[in-house]
């Protein structure tokens, strides 16, 4: 058990876990609810430099980017599935036809 009695996975990542309940238990920087695939997507993959992030995210530390950036290197199917399923075009093919 972990945060409020939720279950923790730890990863071989130092800074980043999986907990239950928490970004629909995707990996995220352990202390944080901020999702590697939110780091990887809307700052990595646009050219953003650690140091970019860190600007934009000042409460990060440089060990915790790094450490997202590898998990995503290393992880690359599981977090270019999270940014599919958090993607606006995700959203249109699942969802958008319950919209009135």
């Amino acid at each position: 058990m972990g945060t409020n009695g939720r279950t923790v996975q730890r990863t071989s990542h130092p800074h980043i876990v999986k907990i239950e309940g928490v970004c629909g238990g995707e990996a995220v920087i352990e202390g944080t609810r901020i999702a590697v695939w939110h780091i990887v997507g809307y700052y990595y993959k646009v050219g953003m430099s650690v140091e970019e992030i860190l600007a934009d995210w000042d409460a990060l530390t440089p060990a915790q980017v790094f450490d997202a950036l590898a998990y995503y290197h290393d992880h690359r199917e599981e977090i270019e599935q999270a940014l599919w399923e958090n993607s606006y075009e995700y959203w249109r093919e699942h969802f958008a036809h319950a919209v009135p």
